[in-house]
C-alpha cells in the first residue's frame, strides 16, 4: 500500500538550485586551470559474495570487514582492456541508450510500498556552452551482449585524493548485468560530452568537439554486492549504484578532476526531511532525444518513495521524461551552497516516459565507496 504520509515538516531543508544546480554554484574542488563484436560479458563468471560477514538483514553489509570487501573485489575481478581509439565518433553515435529498467508505477504489485505517481516533468536541454561546473557530467560508453550502449555518470570527489579524483559515480546496471551476468566491456567515460553544442547527428564534427576533456578508460570498478546476486526489476534496484576509477586515454598525467575543473561530493545518509527538491541530469538517447544533449529534470517538490523491500532504503522518485541513456546520471541538491549528489537514475517507465527512480545512498553505499576510495587503486 502507498505510504500514508510524507516526512514531518523539517526544521531545515537543503534547497534545490533547479536548473542552476550545476551551473551557478561553486564546486567543492577547483583544479588547475550496434554491434557486439568483442564482447564477452555474457560469458563472464558468476559473481561470488563472501560469506565471512554475517549480515543482519537482506542486503545489509553492516558486519562486513576489510577482508570481505577485498575478497569481493578479487572474486568479481574487473577487466577492461579498451584499445585506444576504440570509441570512434561513429561507434559513439551508434551506441544505444542503456535503458533504465522499466517499472510501472501504477501496476498492482504485492509488497511494494510507494507514494502516488509524480506528475511528469519535461526534461530540458542544458544551454551551450556547458559551464565548467556542468563538465562533471558525462557519458559512459560500454559494450553489452546486445551491442554498444551508453549511460551517464558524474565526476565525484575522492576523499583519499582531494583535488585529484579519478572517480565516476553511475548506476550498477551501466557496469554489470547482475545475477547470471558479468561486467560490461570497453567502458569509457567522456566528461562534458558535446560541451559547446558543435556536434550534431547528420553533419561532420571532430573528436575535440564531442570529447573536449578527452576519453577516460575505466581501470577499476565496484557495484553493490547485493546487485550482483539479484536480477529483474525490484529490491536490488534499491542498491543500483556503481563506481569506476578511470585514467586518461591520452596519458596527460592530470587527474580527471583537474582536467574538468572540479568534482561533486556524495551526500550519504542524507535525511529525507532535508531534501525539499532534486534535479536529475543525464544524456537521454531514446526518442524523442538523440543522445547528443545534456538534459535535466528539476523537481520543485520532495522526491516520492518507492520500496520493493522495506528492509532496504526506499528509492527516491521524481517526475521526469528522460529516456534510456540517462541511466546513471546524477541527482543533485544544494547543501551548504554547493551541489551534492544524492542518487543516480535507476528505473523508470516508457511510452511515455514520466518518472525516474534512484537509490537512496545510505550505509551500504557509503561503505562500498569508502573502501573503493582507499583500496581500489
Amino acid at each position: 500500500m502507498p505510504y500514508t504520509s510524507r516526512a514531518r515538516r523539517p526544521r531545515r531543508r537543503a534547497a534545490l538550485a533547479g536548473a542552476a544546480a550545476l551551473t551557478a554554484l561553486a564546486l567543492t574542488a577547483t583544479a588547475c586551470g550496434p554491434d557486439s563484436s568483442g564482447s564477452d560479458a555474457a560469458s563472464a563468471p558468476a559473481a561470488v559474495i563472501p560469506t565471512t560477514g554475517k549480515a543482519t538483514g537482506p542486503g545489509d553489509l553492516a558486519n562486513w570487514k576489510l577482508e570481505d570487501w577485498a575478497r569481493f573485489l578479487a572474486d568479481n575481478a574487473f577487466s577492461n582492456e579498451v584499445v585506444q581509439g576504440f570509441w570512434s565518433i561513429a561507434k559513439m553515435e551508434g551506441a544505444k541508450g542503456r535503458p533504465t529498467p522499466e517499472y510501472s508505477h501504477t501496476a498492482a504489485q504485492a509488497g511494494v510500498q510507494r507514494d502516488a505517481p509524480p506528475a511528469a516533468i519535461p526534461a530540458r536541454p542544458q544551454p551551450h556552452p556547458y559551464s565548467p561546473a556542468t563538465a562533471v557530467v558525462g557519458k559512459i560508453f560500454m559494450t553489452t551482449p546486445e551491442g554498444d550502449a551508453v549511460c551517464s555518470g558524474t565526476v565525484v570527489s575522492d576523499p583519499a585524493n582531494p583535488g585529484r579524483s579519478n572517480l565516476v559515480y553511475t548506476a550498477a546496471h551501466c557496469l554489470h548485468d547482475g545475477k547470471g551476468g558479468g561486467w560490461l566491456r570497453n567502458i569509457v567515460f567522456v566528461p562534458g560530452y558535446n560541451r559547446d553544442g558543435q556536434a550534431s547527428r547528420g553533419r561532420p564534427y571532430s573528436e575535440q568537439q564531442v570529447s573536449p576533456y578527452g576519453r577516460w578508460t575505466a581501470v577499476r570498478a565496484l557495484v553493490s554486492p547485493t546487485w550482483v546476486k539479484e536480477n529483474g526489476v525490484g529490491a536490488h534496484n534499491q542498491y543500483d549504484y556503481g563506481i569506476i576509477r578511470v585514467r586518461s586515454e591520452s596519458g596527460s598525467g592530470k587527474s580527471l578532476e583537474e582536467t574538468v575543473g572540479g568534482s561533486i561530493p556524495i551526500w550519504f545518509n542524507a535525511p529525507r526531511d532535508q531534501i525539499s527538491s532534486a534535479a536529475s541530469y543525464g544524456y537521454p538517447a531514446e526518442r524523442p532525444f538523440d543522445g547528443m544533449e545534456l538534459n535535466h529534470c528539476d523537481s520543485a517538490i520532495p522526491p516520492g518513495r518507492l520500496s520493493f523491500d522495506q528492509s532496504r532504503p526506499p528509492m527516491y522518485v521524481i517526475g521526469c521524461t528522460m529516456t534510456g541513456g540517462s541511466s546513471g546520471g546524477g541527482w543533485f541538491i544544494t547543501k551548504d551552497g554547493k551541489p551534492n549528489l544524492i542518487s543516480v537514475n535507476s528505473i523508470g517507465n516508457r511510452n511515455p516516459a514520466e518518472y525516474l527512480a534512484g537509490p537512496s545512498l545510505q550505509d551500504q553505499a557509503k561503505q562500498a565507496f569508502d573502501y573503493f576510495s582507499k583500496n581500489a587503486k
